[in-house]
């Protein structure tokens, strides 16, 4: 199975964990408790108790895990409890994780809390804000950083759907069959790890939906003190900021979007939106080395042609087969940094070994070097398969693949497949064909868009911004390579978005750095 993850390139393929409190002295920020907000104007739910909006918070010490090292005194760790149905606010609750580091200070006078989602779905906050904040620090001087683990992810009863062995066993997989035999075991495949995540998670997995996350943030921003929503959504994390922005239209603080997900597309839509992202990805690689992009790709192509017949094998004694090359090359293609490794893995595999776009494949599929696999994948398709009501068929994908392949003679088989084979019987029904982001009346939201995006790619932006309402979507163009733009190398970018969340200055729509 192909997994493309909405996920900040920043912050490296799948990462996840979780990061419990150990109490320590008194935190940097008073908690303000707070009566319960009027509900919301747009799809309201009964109104929350007390008991939640005005619960105090025990900020403590941050544990690391066997995977990720604790990040230091400068950050603080809790847990938030949010219903597990907000159709049932006084029924159970469960316990989301918070990761925050107070502001330093060294601006004007304090903001509040900005509120970090870096995608996925499945991407875990209390693990990569520490990662991630030093392209921040203007950010920090008037704001307090916070992240968290959305329901189903890490250390917020983080999804589990397969052991390690069982991973093992499906990478095996032939993602593109070309056979009856073949399309059985990949079918069967995709059946048996959602029977694994409803055994695991039970009834949490019809609420890991990505309005009740929204959900989830503004109780947050109630038991923070904020009276309106300061945040930064990255991929995936922008289709979360724009639900929120449509189900509290009254609570937008300063909401900033970068590398966005296009809300107007379903299952099918949003698989042929990457598929053309990331064949423009390569084509871009191919042209900065002086290699005629069609001819490249179909060299590629034949290769991974080639490997569906016959693995390489690599060092490790494992084989490298289609799949996992085919996500080998895709991972590097989030950043033009990686370009370098994508030139080396090729290399390597026109010599018969395949070690290089093996480890690339690993890293994205968060496997460490002990043969240990994270969640976040888990994660990944239970949200969004809990999300997207679409179940396009076989048949639905084979009438789709000359299409797709037209698209990316590269991505395009696997991809197509993959509209089947990613929620096929799912054990819980999705919810939206595409989800609602129109917030009239909200404050102005950033939304930003980058021209050589692969993963989310930049036509989604203005989309996003003409769904989201006239006077409220503000679209800033950045003519650049890579997954999403804050950080990434062009100060106009930065400075443009930090002049929105520190000063509150808005640009004009449309905006473009070069």
């Amino acid at each position: 199975m192909l997994t493309v993850g909405l996920i900040t390139a920043c912050s490296g393929p799948g990462e996840d964990g979780d990061s419990a409190p150990e109490p320590v002295s008194s935190s940097p920020r008073a908690d303000a408790s707070r009566s319960a907000d009027p509900p919301p104007r747009a799809g309201a739910s009964p109104a929350l108790p007390a008991a939640l909006t005005g619960q105090h918070l025990r900020w403590g010490r941050c544990r690391g895990t066997a995977s990720t090292p604790a990040p230091g005194p400068d950050w603080q760790c809790t847990t938030l409890k949010v219903p597990l149905d907000y159709a049932r606010p006084t029924g159970r609750t469960i316990s989301l994780a918070l990761i925050r580091a107070g502001s330093s200070g060294a601006g004007k006078e304090r903001i509040g809390s900005l509120l970090f989602n870096f995608g996925g779905p499945g991407g875990s906050g209390v693990d990569l804000l520490p990662a991630l904040a030093p392209q921040y620090t203007k950010l920090r001087a008037r704001y307090d950083l916070v992240s968290f683990d959305p329901r189903g992810v890490g250390a917020s009863r983080g999804v589990r759907c397969r052991s390690d062995r069982q991973v093992r066993a499906a990478e095996s997989i032939d993602a593109t069959p070309d056979t009856s035999a073949e399309e059985s075991a990949y079918f069967k495949d995709a059946a048996d790890f959602g029977k694994g995540c409803a055994r695991q998670a039970g009834d949490l997995l019809s609420h890991v939906s990505t309005t009740e996350a929204a959900r989830d943030m503004d109780l947050m921003r109630q038991v923070l003190g904020d009276d309106t929503l300061h945040y930064m959504g990255v991929s995936y994390g922008t289709e979360l900021g724009g639900v929120y922005a449509h189900l509290f239209p009254g609570k937008v603080g300063r909401l900033a979007l970068d590398a966005v997900v296009d809300p107007t597309v379903g299952t099918v839509g949003h698989s042929e939106n990457q598929a053309r992202g990331f064949q423009r990805a390569l084509d871009d690689y191919f042209t900065s080395r002086g290699i005629d992009p069609k001819a490249g790709s179909r060299k590629i192509a034949a290769l991974l042609e080639q490997l569906d017949a016959e693995p390489l094998p690599t060092a490790s004694g494992r084989e490298l087969n289609e799949s996992l090359a085919t996500t080998g090359i895709l991972v590097t293609l989030y950043s033009r940094t990686s370009w370098p490794a994508l030139t080396r893995g090729l290399r390597a595999a026109d010599r018969g070994d395949g070690t290089t776009l093996l480890a690339l494949a690993d890293s994205y599929n968060d496997r460490d070097t002990k043969g240990h696999y994270g969640t976040t994948t888990h994660a990944q398709r239970a949200i969004s398969c809990r999300d997207d009501r679409e179940r396009p068929t076989a048949a639905r994908a084979k009438a789709l693949m000359a299409k797709f392949r037209a698209i990316s003679p590269v991505f395009g088989k696997a991809m197509a497949w993959d509209t089947a084979g990613w929620c096929h019987d799912w054990p819980v029904p999705g919810l939206w064909d595409d989800p609602d982001v129109s917030a009239p009346g909200a404050a102005p939201v950033l939304v930003v868009g980058n021209t050589g995006d692969p993963a989310t790619p930049y036509e989604g932006a203005r989309r996003m911004a003409d769904e989201l309402g006239e006077g409220v979507g503000v679209e800033l163009t950045w003519k650049g390579e890579g997954h999403g733009a804050y950080g990434s190398g062009s100060a106009c970018v930065d400075t443009t978005m930090n002049a929105y969340l520190l000063e509150g200055r808005i640009p004009r729509d449309g905006k473009v750095c070069s």
